[in-house]
C-alpha cells in the first residue's frame, strides 16, 4: 500500500507542478514568436531531457526510500530540464540578438528564470523525489547539454541555424506576417 501524500506548502507544492507550467509557457513564447531560435531551444529542453531519461535508464539508481515516485532517480530530469533553461537562455540573452517579436525587456528574463530554476532544482530534494547526487548529476547534465546545443546554433553545426532562418522566413511570408528587421 502506498504511503500517504505527505502535506507540504502551497509554494512547494507550485514547484511540484512546474513541469506543466514551464510546457505551456515554452509553447506559448514558440507560438507567439515564430521564432527558429526559440524553437531550437525548446527542441534542446526536449532531447535534453529524453537524454537525460536515457541516462536514467542505463543508471538505474533508485529514488530516495521515502520518495513517491517509481521511476529511477539518478539523475533528476526535472533538474537537467530546469538548468538547460537557466543555462541556456543566459546565454542566448548575452551572445543572440533579440527576436524582433519580443519586447527589449525580455533580455532581463534570466533574472527571473535562473533563481525559478534553482527553487525547482531544490524542490526536488525537498519533496522527497531526489537524492543530492541525484539533482547534482541532473544539474551538470542540463547545463552540459545546454552549453553544448546553444553552441551547435551559434556555430551553425549542420546549417542547422541557417535551416531554422529559412523556415521561419517561410512560414512568415505563408502566414502573411511581414518579416520585421531588428535595428
Amino acid at each position: 500500500m502506498p504511503s500517504p501524500r505527505p502535506s507540504f506548502p502551497l509554494w512547494l507544492r507550485f514547484l511540484d507542478e512546474t513541469a506543466k507550467i514551464v510546457t505551456v509557457l515554452t509553447a506559448a513564447v514558440c507560438l507567439y514568436t515564430r521564432s527558429a531560435g526559440v524553437i531550437y531551444f525548446a527542441a534542446g529542453s526536449l532531447a535534453c531531457t529524453l537524454s537525460a531519461k536515457l541516462v536514467k535508464m542505463a543508471i538505474r539508481q533508485e529514488r530516495p526510500a521515502h520518495g513517491r515516485k517509481a521511476t529511477y532517480g539518478m539523475p533528476s530530469t526535472h533538474a537537467s530540464a530546469c538548468t538547460f533553461f537557466a543555462a541556456y537562455i543566459p546565454l542566448a540573452s548575452l551572445y543572440l540578438p533579440l527576436h524582433p517579436s519580443l519586447d527589449p525587456l525580455a533580455v532581463y528574463a534570466p533574472m527571473g528564470i535562473v533563481p525559478w530554476a534553482s527553487m525547482i532544482v531544490l524542490s526536488r530534494v525537498w519533496l522527497g523525489h531526489h537524492t543530492w547526487p541525484q539533482v547534482v548529476a541532473g544539474t551538470a547534465f542540463g547545463i552540459g547539454f545546454a552549453s553544448l546545443w546553444f553552441k551547435l546554433w551559434v556555430d551553425n553545426v549542420g546549417g542547422v541555424k541557417t535551416l531554422g532562418e529559412e523556415v521561419e522566413e517561410l512560414v512568415n511570408s505563408l502566414l502573411g506576417t511581414p518579416r520585421v528587421v531588428a535595428a
